[in-house]
C-alpha cells in the first residue's frame, strides 16, 4: 500500500505542462527515429535507444544490447531502400510513471516491397540529463498481406 501511494505522489506531482513538454518530447524521439530509418541511418535509429545497455526483445529473443540491435538492423534491413523498407509508427499510447519514466506502447508498419510487417511495439523510456531514451523495447510482429490498407498517420 505504502508503494501504491508513493507512486501516486510521485504521479501527482507531474505539473499538466510537464507531462504534456514530456510526452513531446517522447514522441519527437520516436518521430526522429522513423525519419533516420527511412534514410537508411541506422545509427541515427539507434539514438532513440539507451547505449550501452538497452534491453531489445523480438521475436522471442534477447537482442545482445545497442550493439548487436544496430548489427542486426545492418545486417538483415541494410543496402537498399528495398531491403530496409518503409517505417512508420502510428497510434502512440505514453503512460508516464514517473518523472524520469514514461511507458509507451504503439503500432508500427514495415512495407518492404511485397512483404508488409506490422506489430506492437511496447517501449520503457528513462529520462537521463534531461533526454528521453529506450531502455527496453519488446516487439511483437506479424506479417500481413500486401494488399491490406496502410493506417492513417497519427
Amino acid at each position: 500500500m505504502k508503494l501504491f501511494l508513493a507512486f501516486l505522489a510521485l504521479t501527482a506531482a507531474l505539473p499538466p505542462t510537464s507531462a504534456k513538454s514530456d510526452r513531446a518530447a517522447i514522441l519527437t524521439v520516436i518521430q526522429h527515429m522513423e525519419d533516420a530509418w527511412n534514410r537508411g541511418d541506422f545509427r541515427g535509429y539507434m539514438a532513440g535507444f539507451e547505449k550501452p545497455g538497452v534491453v531489445f526483445i523480438s521475436g522471442g529473443k534477447f537482442q545482445d544490447g545497442w550493439q548487436g540491435t544496430l548489427d542486426h538492423y545492418i545486417r538483415d534491413y541494410g543496402g537498399s531502400p528495398e531491403r530496409r523498407g518503409r517505417l512508420h509508427f502510428y497510434n502512440m499510447k505514453i503512460d508516464l510513471l514517473a518523472p524520469d519514466a514514461a511507458m509507451l506502447i504503439g503500432q508500427y508498419r514495415l512495407e518492404r516491397g511485397t512483404r508488409v510487417t506490422e506489430g506492437v511495439n511496447t517501449r520503457l523510456f528513462r529520462k537521463f540529463k534531461g533526454k528521453w531514451l529506450i531502455t527496453m523495447n519488446h516487439v511483437s510482429a506479424y506479417d500481413v498481406a500486401p494488399t491490406s490498407i496502410a493506417p492513417e498517420a497519427h
